[in-house]
């Protein structure tokens, strides 16, 4: 909220970075599950993105979500971009192309999520379709391009936007026109932060591979299983890729805050206000030398904002953050959650991954990220490919949620959560590849028809 950061406490010194992160330990009995889904949003009548303002424009659709919520609407410059509930934390945020994302609150288990995320899509539902508003679960929106999208009203994107062009080819095409589910774990030490972060980053393609649903851009077949994945590789190597560092020895909270300090900057917000700071350095905020805040020194509060900024396959803040899959139908949403929560969250699975990943090479897990986006499963890995390891760690991530033993009210435990990805294994085809067989079968090449087909 306006104001709110000049109350953050000032860094005192290099520990606070590292005190920012490790505060995030604690007792698996305190771990919760957190999920994050962007959806596009669409009219039907014509067909066509969906404009910030206007009758039936995103704002209208703020409105009604916060008349029908109770949630409170969070303002930029006077603008709604997104709505709080005081009670969860939870929220409802917008991406710089009108993505509708629910940031989740955290939940006890995966029943909960998958109640949390209905609910969440019936009451958006109902609220868009007097709009002519629709949702559409994919990874990248099939038809329109960037410039066709219009930019919504967050002051930070209009740093954002530029800086990327600069600094990659594909940045603004991961702003305003892709889409993806998110996971936010918690760890309980430093040690099992370690585990966790080297366990899920290197088997951040897999997920992706499970999980590809972006085949289409510019009305076309784009030669990619995830072309959503693909705009990573080319948005800004500063600040993205597979963190080969957290595999070497002694890892910790320390070596992540010295990572972070050397990813350039993107804005500083004082009194509610974004101040452009694109490609300076954090190191030079901690020294008063940054040339826009000349003798002031960073925050808490700018610190934690700097860290959010940061997109590797999976992030450190309090907590990680899986960030590999391409946005899907609600049952996909609960299943990456599932898939995480039953590899990170069971000893005996956590354990089971670490030694299936440890003997890998940074050649390999490097190689495995660069060819996943094109080849998905069939991505050639040892003497193999992807789909053998895939169904491996599905297979230990049931066995996690068993070993878990929570049931929901009609006796099912978490598994049932996993249903999406044991039919991508039966199938051996990710949703992208269903998507392209219909695409080049009963279609025709018409893709306007999974606007209706990926609706949520």
């Amino acid at each position: 909220m306006a104001g709110a950061e000049s109350i953050s406490p000032p860094i005192e010194s290099r520990a606070d970075l590292i005190e920012a992160m490790a505060k995030g330990s604690k007792p698996a009995s305190q771990w919760r599950i957190g999920t994050e889904h962007e959806k596009h949003v669409f009219h039907t009548d014509p067909l066509r993105p969906v404009a910030y303002e206007g009758p039936n424009g995103i704002r209208a659709l703020l409105d009604g979500m916060s008349a029908a919520t109770g949630w409170q609407p969070f303002l930029d410059e006077g603008n709604p971009i997104g709505l709080w509930d005081k009670d969860t934390m939870g929220g409802i945020s917008l991406e710089p192309g009108g993505q509708f994302e629910l940031s989740g609150a955290p939940q006890p288990d995966l029943h909960a999520t998958a109640h949390e995320t209905a609910e969440h899509i019936r009451v958006a539902k109902e609220v868009g379709a007097p709009l002519d508003i629709h949702f559409l679960g994919l990874g990248v929106t099939p038809l329109w391009s960037v410039a066709e999208i219009e930019r919504m009203p967050k002051s930070r994107y209009g740093i954002m936007a530029p800086y990327m062009d600069k600094v990659g080819t594909l940045g603004t095409s991961m702003m305003f026109r892709s889409c993806t589910v998110q996971t936010n774990l918690d760890f309980s030490s430093e040690a099992d932060m370690v585990k966790k972060l080297r366990v899920s980053l290197a088997l951040q393609p897999v997920a992706t591979a499970l999980f590809a649903n972006s085949p289409f851009v510019d009305g076309k077949d784009s030669g990619y299983l995830s072309y959503r994945s693909h705009i990573w590789l080319n948005t800004d190597n500063d600040r993205t890729g597979m963190l080969p560092f957290a595999f070497e020895e002694g890892f910790g909270f320390e070596q992540y805050a010295d990572y972070a300090l050397d990813v350039p900057m993107y804005f500083v917000l004082r009194d509610g206000h974004y101040i452009n700071v694109a490609g300076e350095s954090f190191r030079a905020f901690l020294k008063g030398e940054l040339p826009q805040l000349p003798g002031e020194k960073p925050t808490k509060r700018d610190w934690n904002y700097h860290l959010g900024t940061i997109f590797p396959e999976v992030r450190l803040k309090t907590f990680l953050e899986m960030r590999g899959a391409d946005m899907g139908d609600e049952k996909s949403v609960t299943a990456l959650s599932a898939f995480w929560v039953g590899l990170l969250y069971d000893e005996i699975s956590l354990e089971a991954a670490y030694e299936m990943i440890k003997p890998w090479t940074q050649a390999q897990r490097e190689e495995m990220r660069r060819e996943v986006p094109k080849h998905g499963l069939a991505t050639p890995f040892d003497r193999s490919n992807l789909y053998d390891i895939a169904a491996q760690a599905v297979g230990i991530a049931e066995a996690g949620l068993v070993r878990r033993g929570i049931r929901n009210a009609e006796g099912k435990d978490e598994t049932i959560h996993l249903a999406p990805l044991e039919e991508t294994i039966r199938l051996a085809k990710s949703p992208a590849e269903r998507w392209l067989d219909l695409y080049r079968g009963e279609w025709n090449g018409d893709l306007t028809k999974i606007f209706k087909a990926a609706e949520i």
